[in-house]
């Protein structure tokens, strides 16, 4: 039904789209040759694709059962921040992707995983507090889609194929990188060079779509919010909650939100895979 599928980024609220993906891909049979993934939605894509949706749900759920908070003084000394958030996600990609995972992967659609590059005549201590002060300003005024601050401030995106990765490392490594939103989750690096989340550019990654569509493909994306309306690209179906996830991006505190994040995509997926098998083709 859709040749190719993106999946935004937004943090725990990420966990909808496993849930949404567990209910809606066996109902409409979906076998993207292509899926295109930014920070937690890069994740999320990873696990779908794997069938591990449950358990990663259910071991996230556990790891906020432990009464850590999201601000922490003394994990600075003992982890090398007082965000416990990056350890633990950190922690949970390495839980999931061993070897046999990553080959699994590689031999699934094309996975694509967005990151972006820092703009060439900003330091990175100037570039990545412009960067988010332009998302977020753009967002309250605008609330897009698909932002353009980031763009104009000289972010480039790049894309990661999963298939050049040569071990779970170089995965975890892209996937940390991707969700790399300083001071909450480290800069990463990548091909020698400081690598952050692609939100900066565009966290709705549509970008890599655009061929697919040009020929005439169908292609799927996957929010993890709510906007009040969306761009009109023939062929591209935008798809999103049913009513605002229920989680704050990178809390660590509340596991009845991860729980229910991924209850409400199941929901959400289900419906959504009703609507579309009774519209016309």
């Amino acid at each position: 039904m859709f040749d190719a599928v993106a999946f935004a980024g937004g943090g725990n609220r990420c966990y909808w789209q496993g849930g949404f993906w567990e209910a809606a891909a066996p109902l409409l049979g979906l076998d993207p040759s292509l899926v295109v993934g930014v920070s937690a939605g890069a994740w999320s894509a990873c696990y779908s694709l794997l069938g591990l949706g449950r358990r990663v749900n259910a071991m996230v759920a556990e790891g906020c059962s432990q009464g850590r908070r999201n601000f922490e003084w003394r994990a600075w000394r003992r982890e090398g921040s007082p965000w416990p958030v990056s350890l633990m996600y950190r922690s949970l990609i390495e839980a999931i992707i061993d070897e046999a995972a990553l080959e699994r992967l590689k031999e699934g659609p094309e996975i694509l995983i967005g990151l972006a590059r820092q703009p060439r005549r900003l330091p990175l201590a100037v570039a990545i507090p412009l960067g988010i002060a332009a998302y977020q300003i753009e967002k309250k005024l605008r609330s897009p889609v698909h932002p353009r601050g980031g763009r104009a401030l000289g972010f480039v995106p790049e894309f990661v194929r999963v298939r050049d990765l040569a071990s779970p490392a170089e995965l975890s490594a892209a996937l940390m990188a991707s969700a790399s939103v300083p001071p909450f989750m480290p800069v990463g690096r990548i091909g020698g060079m400081a690598a952050l989340d692609d939100g900066l550019v565009d966290n709705v990654p549509t970008e890599p779509l655009l061929p697919v569509e040009e020929q005439g493909g169908r292609t799927l994306v996957i929010l993890s919010r709510l906007y009040r309306a969306f761009p009109q690209v023939k062929g591209r179906t935008y798809v999103q909650p049913s009513r605002p996830v229920p989680i704050g991006q990178f809390d660590i505190t509340n596991p009845a939100g991860i729980r229910k994040a991924y209850e409400m995509g199941l929901a959400d997926g289900e419906d959504f895979a009703r609507r579309m098998s009774r519209a016309p083709l």
